[in-house]
């Protein structure tokens, strides 16, 4: 697998509060857009003008869930941050030992078999390693694990943010509640800053939107792992938009690039990475969406390369971050390159409370867009 990007990011561009702690409400963040190498900054509430009526933004339905949950091993306090419900029934957790500050650190050294009490009376006992002394598939001893998230857990925060924020904090606009009661260990950030006012506005331009789910894993700031199997749905409506749309600027299956690329209108616009890699997960090699459900295992990489997807709004990733492979699959590694150094330069911040960078494809000379504005 190719290696990704490699940025340095100083410790005082990871965003610590939510952009309504620290600035006017969540909408209150930068909008980096890259078209090709051609870099342009502004303010997210300026979305709409970066987009056309026909457009398809693809978001993820997904709630976050209050997966870190208090428990003990042999005594010791730890905290389980609950991932994802295979198919077995088993659970995919990470231990981690909670610090000083609040949040947690990595742990290391725990064993199959390892039990860990639970609030309520409940149990956990890791049964099988999922990654290399991190993530483990674990027997819990409560039926319904998320009634038990709900009634002791916090959302899963990390070292660089400067305290624990309520669960709405962690909720996008088009989070729903799943009849199953699963949902994403983590936020699917891309959508954050989203308003209702903003959607409206963006509804009211032509722009269209199409629901899709993937119940985020657990994301540990320590290890890049690649993505493991997560839950996926993708419904018969939003296979429908998505190839109608495409059917619309009658184009043709796609390369494994989106490098250099040039589109008319009616673009695929997916808003996270997790948005990705559903509809991904959902396109045959003839690029034609289906319907599907259940789970997904893909890796987006420039080598695998896109088949429906056309732009992507994501957060800034961490250096070595595998998210960067699906980027560079999107942009191409020159763009993503250039990009990256504008946003250092220019201090945008990263994490799920941060600035956001839209990803489209390159535009002709005569209608692209002027790269100096408010920021």
């Amino acid at each position: 697998m190719t290696a990704p990007l490699r940025v340095r990011v100083p410790d005082g561009l990871l965003a610590s509060v939510p952009a309504e702690v620290r600035g006017a409400g969540r909408d209150d963040v930068r909008l980096m857009v890259s078209r090709g190498t051609e870099v342009s900054h502004h303010a997210f509430r300026d979305l709409a003008g970066q987009l056309r009526a026909g457009d398809v933004l693809v978001v993820n339905t997904s709630q976050t869930l209050p997966a870190a949950v208090d428990g003990a091993v042999a005594g010791a306090p730890v905290v389980v941050h609950f991932s994802t419900l295979g198919a077995d029934g088993r659970w995919a957790v990470e231990l981690r030992t909670p610090t000083a500050s609040g949040s947690t650190e990595r742990r290391t050294g725990d064993r199959a078999e390892t039990a860990v009490a639970l609030p309520g009376g409940q149990r956990l006992v890791l049964d099988e390693a999922l990654s290399p002394d991190r993530l483990w598939w674990a027997r819990v001893s409560a039926r319904d694990v998320p009634g038990l998230m709900r009634r002791y857990g916090r959302p899963i925060r990390y070292s660089y943010t400067e305290r624990d924020q309520p669960l709405a904090a962690y909720q996008t606009v088009f989070a729903l509640p799943a009849p199953d009661g699963l949902g994403s260990a983590e936020m699917p950030s891309a959508a954050r800053p989203f308003t209702a006012g903003l959607v409206a506005e963006l509804v009211r331009r032509g722009v269209r939107f199409a629901p899709v789910t993937l119940h985020t894993g657990v994301a540990s700031a320590e290890a890049h792992e690649p993505p493991y199997p997560e839950r996926f749905e993708v419904p018969r409506s939003t296979a429908l938009l998505v190839n109608a749309a495409r059917a619309g600027r009658g184009r043709g299956v796609r390369g494994a690039s989106a490098q250099g690329r040039r589109e008319t209108g009616g673009r695929i616009v997916a808003v996270g990475t997790t948005a990705v890699r559903a509809l991904e997960s959902a396109a045959g090699p003839d690029g034609v969406v289906r319907e599907a459900a259940g789970f997904t295992d893909l890796v987006v990489t420039p080598r695998r390369g896109v088949r429906v997807v056309d732009g992507l709004l994501t957060g800034l990733h961490e250096p070595e971050a595998s998210h960067l492979l699906m980027l560079e699959a999107i942009a191409g590694r020159e763009a993503l390159a250039v990009a990256y150094d504008q946003a250092l330069s220019r201090l945008y911040l990263w994490h799920e409370f941060g600035d956001v960078h839209l990803l489209l494809p390159e535009e002709n000379p005569h209608t692209a867009h002027c790269s100096s504005n408010v920021w």
